[in-house]
């Protein structure tokens, strides 16, 4: 299908065009995943999963939680 096709569905709304696209390859530009290393001392990973079990969220979900806060303070 042409864009042009396409853009006449969109613009009549008529039809749902989703069936037209293929997820598979859909992405969030900015939001992909790359894998870091960190290496913490015991006693830091201990009170990393201290927290993590309080609040009921995974280690890792604590520490990119945490480093997201603070970055975005950083914008102001």
């Amino acid at each position: 299908m042409k864009a042009e096709e396409l853009d006449r569905l969109f613009d009549e709304g008529k039809e749902d065009i989703t069936q037209y696209f293929d997820w598979s390859k859909a992405r969030q530009p900015g939001l992909e995943q790359k894998r870091v290393n960190v290496d913490f001392p015991n006693w830091v990973v201990d009170r990393l999963d201290k927290e993590s079990k309080r609040l009921g969220i995974t280690r890792q979900s604590l520490i990119k939680y945490w480093i997201a806060e603070r970055l975005d303070g950083l914008d102001g």
